[in-house]
C-alpha cells in the first residue's frame, strides 16, 4: 500500500498540486494533505481511491529495495 511519501512524489512527477489530486481521487484536499504529512494514516479505502487516480494518470508504484515511483513510457 502506498504511504505519504509516494503520494508526494507521485505527485512531483505529474506536476500536479494537492487539490488537482484530490479533484481525480474525489476526496478532500485535506486528506491529501494529512497523509503527505503523516498526521493521518489514513482509510485503506481512501488510500486505494488516491492510488487508483494516481495510477490512471500515468504513475507507477515500484516495489523493491528503493521503493518510489515513476512515470509509465508512453507508447
Amino acid at each position: 500500500m502506498i504511504n505519504g511519501d509516494h503520494i508526494r512524489m507521485a505527485r512531483a512527477a505529474l506536476r500536479i498540486g494537492i487539490r488537482e489530486l484530490a479533484k481525480m481521487a474525489k476526496v478532500a484536499p485535506m486528506t491529501i494533505s494529512r497523509l503527505e504529512t503523516g498526521r493521518s494514516g489514513g482509510y485503506a479505502k481512501t488510500i486505494a481511491k488516491i492510488q487508483r487516480a494516481l495510477e490512471k494518470a500515468g504513475v507507477e508504484f515500484l516495489d523493491g529495495d528503493a521503493p518510489g515511483v515513476r512515470l509509465r513510457k508512453r507508447p
